[in-house]
């Protein structure tokens, strides 16, 4: 029997509340006033608004951090006196090279602590979030002794991919933490909907209401079905409301066919390398639509972990990764008649079959100048041993201006290094 079908009864449930910026007293208070009202049956998953004890208190995101984390001990007090899972968005503060760096942080409690955390992936830039908080890793479900639960937060909910990771990965519920506002009050709904019938899961989601200057808050948390059934609706003042979650509705969804296990490889990657031209041809369309373009280079020839993680941090840093991969004329021309040791097709093809990598394009030349000068990306990515004075094509890239990069080297791995390993041992 497939692991959905065996999905543990409960219920889920909400606490929709006006969440008070910068006054967590409160808002625990509207938590616990919330919870005990709704009276909830054990094993009930409640979900809370996006920041909840804090709101988007960007003026002291330390403090909130702060205050976020010594809520941990009551919400895990208030998991195990009514033998809940309790679900929303705290600000978190990491450490990294001695800065603090904040993310937007769902968290589930459950009556021995806390289950696991999901960091926010895409930050909403009109309300400044992403000068405030970093996007957190790749989503994976959160597993709790009431299964693997998927999470979203907020602006999330747009973008289908993270939380259908999360569905094919064994997740049978999508709990979101949000404060969506109430001008694009019919997209929450709609979206909802969408996620909950693409991915034949149920959903809890839990909205603010209430109002914070000029933005007013949609509210309306709801409670969906696998099949899209409107389960449960809030209007646009605090409230709260569980319903059983009936583990046959999922059963008799999934039965009739399902979307969520089917996973086959959607695109050739053979076909990401290209003439310059038609990688041009590309990149127009896709820059109409927004996306920003980032460029990197080099030989890539026996493919190793350091070329990996670099080539993942350059594609985080935009929306297309162009790699520019010097041909095997090139390459000989700069590193001998003994290299390359993989020809420029192959190079290429193991390229294009990483994920991270959108389009490879092969150059003759010594340097990449004649691609950058071409493409103009908005962001160029070297190495950190390249300074931004010797990096070809930094000039033009920011005289049109667009930035140049520096990413960070991965471990000690290097190409000449594997083939002096080869000679010894042979």
């Amino acid at each position: 029997m497939p692991e959905w079908a065996v999905l543990p009864p409960g219920f889920g449930g909400y606490v929709q509340f006006d969440v008070q910026q910068g006054n967590p007293a409160a808002n625990l208070a509207a938590v616990e006033a919330g919870i005990a009202l709704l009276s909830p049956e054990p094993g009930s998953v409640v979900v809370l608004p996006e920041l909840w004890a804090t709101g988007f208190d960007y003026g002291r995101l330390e403090a909130a951090a702060e205050e976020s984390l010594a809520m941990h001990a009551e919400l895990t007090a208030l998991a195990a006196r009514h033998d809940l899972l309790i679900a929303g968005s705290m600000v978190e503060e990491e450490r990294q090279e001695g800065r603090p760096v904040y993310y937007n942080t769902l968290r589930i409690f459950q009556s021995t602590g806390l289950a696991g955390s999901y960091r926010k992936q895409r930050l909403f830039a009109p309300m400044a979030e992403d000068w405030h908080f970093t996007a957190g890793a790749p989503p994976a479900p959160i597993a709790t002794r009431h299964g693997l639960i998927a999470s979203a937060i907020c602006f999330d909910l747009r973008f289908p991919e993270l939380i259908r990771f999360q569905a094919g990965a064994g997740a049978n519920l999508l709990v979101v933490s949000a404060q969506w506002p109430a001008a694009r009050r019919g997209h929450w709904r709609t979206l909802l909907q969408a996620r909950a019938i693409e991915n034949q899961f149920f959903v809890v989601a839990c909205n603010r209401c209430g109002r914070t200057g000029d933005t007013e808050f949609a509210g309306h948390s709801m409670i969906i079905a696998p099949d899209g059934e409107i389960l449960a609706e809030a209007g646009t003042e605090p409230g709260t409301v569980a319903v059983r979650l009936d583990p046959s509705r999922l059963r008799e969804v999934r039965g009739r066919f399902n979307t969520v296990a089917a996973r086959p490889h959607p695109f050739p990657d053979a076909g990401k390398v290209m003439g310059l031209g038609e990688c041009l041809a590309l990149l127009a369309p896709a820059r109409a639509a927004g996306r920003q373009v980032v460029f990197t280079n080099g030989c890539f020839d026996l493919l190793h972990p350091g070329h990996v993680g670099y080539l993942e941090e350059a594609r985080r840093l935009g929306d297309c990764l162009v790699v520019g991969l010097n041909s095997d004329a090139s390459v000989r021309a700069i590193k001998g008649p003994g290299r390359p040791v993989n020809d420029e097709a192959s190079r290429a093809r193991v390229l294009a079959a990483l994920g991270c990598v959108d389009h490879v394009v092969l150059f003759d030349d010594p340097t990449p100048i004649r691609l950058i000068e071409t493409i103009l990306p908005d962001i160029l990515v070297k190495g950190a041993d390249w300074p931004v004075e010797r990096i070809v094509g930094a000039p033009e890239v920011l005289a049109a201006g667009g930035r140049v990069v520096n990413v960070p080297l991965v471990g000690t791995h290097s190409t000449t290094g594997i083939i002096e390993r080869i000679r010894c041992q042979g």
